[in-house]
């Protein structure tokens, strides 16, 4: 018999303010119960409403993900500090879960080739208050890094998406045939732009949300064959069936029907070797290992404006809560740039760094959502902060209120839980976001 997936989510926060986001939850109504493999992980019980209507997914403290989708940055296990590649990065999920693990003193690269995809990519990881991660948009199989220089990739790889027929039965009929063939060389080419890049002793997760097996477990046969990748094998997460095929040794493949998720593919794989042959690379790399081609990009950032520490400061916005790194102003845009990036990307890598603002007039104004940099809630001369969720979410439908506060913003907060930045006009909110 097949069972209905019920709703994951993971909640998008310090660990310290897992409480408060749950009682965020709890107060409007829904009941989740834990995940078994991860303590930022969560499974509803029962939701009043639509959860994506939630005020914590308003304000970004939690993101609503299918389990099984979870698994591939848990199987990469960034450590503290680490820098991580994600080659295939839109939505953005499994990128804010990688930064989630990398911590502040991180770096995540969410990388995807589509540039239609990159306002969703970037729109996600800005609501999830993450500065440690930027984006960019090169092909995943020929990136423009140093080669070996990688400890840590996630390739997600384009798929079939056999794997979602339960909620999408047309992918079996849409993906079929020569279909399949044009992805099985995407993957191998994917899959050799990670090796090449990969340092001696380091780590890809290479996973798909599909079940075929040609996109599968052939495909890390090919990786061992050809690539000189080694597989590690995973141990399986508790709370998932898994079912192994031929070839599949090590690999993990979630039984999507009797774990109540999609079907689900991943494997770890090692560089053993300190150089790796890359028989689908189709161009030579140029000087420092780069093409010259690759360089070319309208939208690189390398010509913005440093801002002094200071230049952030203001009635509602703590500079000294961001982590180590820079912050940069591009035309009228100030974005942050984490100090770990600078090590790890070419001096011409175009990418883009979190939005914190903008200059106006010589004057700093916060992004509103980044509610991290807001000052803590004891000023209460500079936050609004309320107790009453309904009164929370009456400023959210536009009602006015009269707050005391003087200036032309304030942070709100709910209870001990930052929301966001709200403006105010003769003491009163006029707008909440």
């Amino acid at each position: 018999m097949t069972v209905r997936p019920r709703r994951s989510f993971r909640l998008v926060c310090e660990p310290d303010c897992i409480p408060l986001v749950e009682d965020l939850l709890n107060t409007e109504g829904y009941v989740f119960s834990p995940e078994e493999f991860s303590p930022f992980c969560r499974r509803v019980e029962y939701e009043p409403r639509p959860l994506g209507a939630s005020l914590a997914a308003f304000f970004g403290y939690i993101y609503i993900q299918d389990r099984s989708s979870m698994l591939p940055p848990l199987a990469l296990a960034p450590v503290a500090g680490e820098c991580v590649l994600d080659m295939c990065a839109s939505p953005g999920g499994k990128s804010g879960f990688l930064a989630q693990l990398a911590g502040p003193s991180g770096f995540v690269l969410a990388n995807d080739p589509a540039k239609a995809r990159l306002p969703t990519l970037r729109a996600n990881l800005h609501a999830a208050n993450l500065p440690q991660v930027a984006t960019s948009a090169y092909p995943g199989q020929d990136m423009p890094l140093y080669p070996q220089s990688c400890r840590a990739i996630l390739l997600d790889a384009p798929c079939s998406g056999w794997g979602t027929a339960r909620k999408k039965p047309e992918v079996l009929k849409l993906w079929r045939g020569e279909k399949i063939g044009r992805l099985t060389a995407l993957q191998r080419r994917l899959l050799a732009g990670a090796a090449e890049l990969l340092e001696a002793g380091g780590r890809l997760v290479y996973s798909t949300c599909t079940t075929n097996t040609r996109e599968n477990e052939e495909q890390m046969c090919f990786a061992e064959e050809m690539l000189g990748l080694e597989r590690e094998g995973l141990k399986p997460f508790p709370g998932f069936v898994f079912e192994e095929r031929p070839g599949g040794a090590g690999a993990l493949r979630v039984d999507g029907g009797k774990s109540e998720a999609q079907g689900f593919f991943l494997a770890r794989l090692r560089k053993t070797v300190a150089r790796t042959a890359c028989a689908a690379r189709s161009a030579p790399r140029g000087a420092n290992g780069l093409t010259k081609s690759s360089l070319k990009s309208p939208r690189s950032e390398i010509q913005g404006k440093v801002l002094a520490p200071d230049a952030l400061e203001g009635r509602c916005c703590d500079p000294s809560r961001l982590p180590p790194g820079q912050t940069v102003q591009y035309g009228g845009l100030v974005r942050f740039i984490a100090a770990k990036s600078a090590a790890f990307l070419p001096p011409d890598f175009a990418r883009q760094g979190m939005l914190l603002g903008r200059m106006t007039a010589g004057r700093f104004r916060l992004a509103p959502r980044l509610r991290f940099l807001l000052p803590r809630p004891a000023d209460r001369e500079k936050n609004l902060v309320l107790e009453d969720i309904r009164e929370v979410a009456a400023l959210l439908r536009g009602q006015s209120r009269r707050t005391g506060l003087s200036g032309h913003e304030a942070g709100l907060w709910w209870r001990d839980l930052p929301l966001c930045l709200v403006r105010l006009k003769l003491g009163r909110v006029s707008a909440a976001f």
